[in-house]
């Protein structure tokens, strides 16, 4: 049945090729490193490559999928942030509403689940299918094999095969960053709170604890960040949890990678401070939330449908990895709680922030030293997630 259905989307795509006509346009920037991405609007890319004068997939015949790790509706966290930058794409570019297909509370450790989600958006006919969480990495892999016609576009991860099947994320460690800085500067314990989705040996999360811890330190030097890890990406209960463990210690701000709310709202009912992710968690817990970490994945969803559409990636030539940063717009920090935050504050925040937006300065450079906590040096570029297994010095594993 795969065979044959693959052999179908072949034939389609043979049919739109021929429909449109014309010669593909150039190769759009949609990988290497942030300095080396080039970002149009819709109406400029529209106005420059129409989908008729393309080797592309025309506008009004392009179908997207999406898999989705939980439920949009939650109205914030994770799957929320992405659902946003789905339905902004849509907008962008100008699609009808049935031109997307998303399947939800699609279970990443679950991969018979993970493949069947997939397998119905390829009956469904899309032509590319986002899939938003780490653990539908391998399927992705090995449908890519199967079905050379689709492009499998993957969020987090490290895998791709430069033909059908990318990966896509961001420097956003930059905004954690940012967001240590509010921490350090309001805690009066010195004691801040990191409940984390994974241990140390995963490199997106500990990038970004390290990059939280980092931020602190260069504004107060007495910081620490106390980690409790939860071992999912999605546990509403053992996020909450992990907070209130962390907030009975003494730390007095609850930072967070994982993906709901829970953190926010544990913060908020006794009486500390805390720092979203991925959504505006102000709104969850306008009380406690200083800020939060945050991504616009409508930049990349964008600018990856729109790539398939105009021709410049085409399943099978050739299909790029892509890694966002503050500078496209990728990574953001919500507005900063001004009635919360310690003063000084805003200031400091810009001021670090306009170094990395212009390329003056960035957390990993690749050539500074950085000291862990058990007393070694290291020194990290900024998408070489992989390697980091370590927690800087002021990161504390004992609660």
């Amino acid at each position: 049945m795969k065979k044959f259905l693959s052999i179908l989307l072949a034939a389609s795509m043979a049919l739109s090729l021929a429909a449109c006509g014309g010669e593909a346009a150039p190769a759009a920037n949609s990988g290497g490193t942030p300095a080396e991405q080039s970002v149009s609007t819709p109406a400029e890319q529209s106005e420059s490559t129409p989908a008729e004068e393309t080797a592309g997939i025309p506008k009004e015949k392009i179908k997207v999928g999406v898999v989705h790790l939980s439920d949009p509706s939650e109205g914030t966290g994770y799957t929320y942030t992405h659902e946003q930058g789905i339905q902004g794409m849509v907008s962008n570019l100008g699609l009808k509403p049935e031109q997307v297909v998303e399947k939800i509370n699609v279970n990443d450790t679950d991969a018979s689940a993970v493949e069947n989600a997939m397998l119905e958006l390829i009956e469904e006919g899309c032509n590319i299918i986002f899939a938003t969480s780490w653990g539908y990495m391998d399927t992705c892999e090995a449908l890519s094999e199967e079905y050379p016609d689709v492009i499998f576009s993957h969020g987090t991860g490290y895998k791709s095969n430069g033909k059908n099947f990318n990966n896509y994320f961001g420097r956003i460690y930059q905004s954690r960053y940012l967001a240590g800085i509010a921490a350090g500067l309001k805690t009066e314990s010195n004691k801040l709170g990191y409940v984390a989705a994974m241990g140390k040996n995963n490199g997106e999360v500990t990038s970004g604890l390290n990059a939280f811890a980092m931020g602190a330190a260069s504004v107060n030097p007495d910081a620490k960040v106390y980690v409790k890890v939860t071992n999912s990406w999605f546990d509403p209960e053992g996020e909450k949890a992990a907070a209130e463990a962390m907030i009975a210690a003494g730390c007095d701000v609850i930072a967070q990678h994982c993906d709901t709310a829970g953190p926010q709202l544990a913060a908020e009912e006794h009486g500390v401070w805390g720092v979203g992710y991925n959504s505006d968690m102000s709104k969850d817990a306008p009380k406690a939330v200083l800020t939060s970490v945050m991504w616009d994945w409508s930049v990349y969803y964008t600018k990856a449908v729109q790539s398939v559409i105009d021709g410049s990636w085409k399943a099978g030539e050739k299909v790029e990895n892509y890694f966002g940063d503050m500078g496209d717009g990728l990574i953001t920090l919500a507005d900063l709680n001004t009635e919360l935050a310690a003063e000084g504050t805003a200031e400091k925040i810009e001021e670090v922030k306009a170094k990395i937006v212009s390329g003056e300065w960035d957390v990993f450079d690749g050539k500074t030293e950085i000291k862990d906590n058990e007393g070694n040096t290291h020194t990290l570029e900024g998408a070489d997630y992989g390697s980091c297994n370590w927690y800087v010095e002021n990161v504390d594993e004992s609660l």
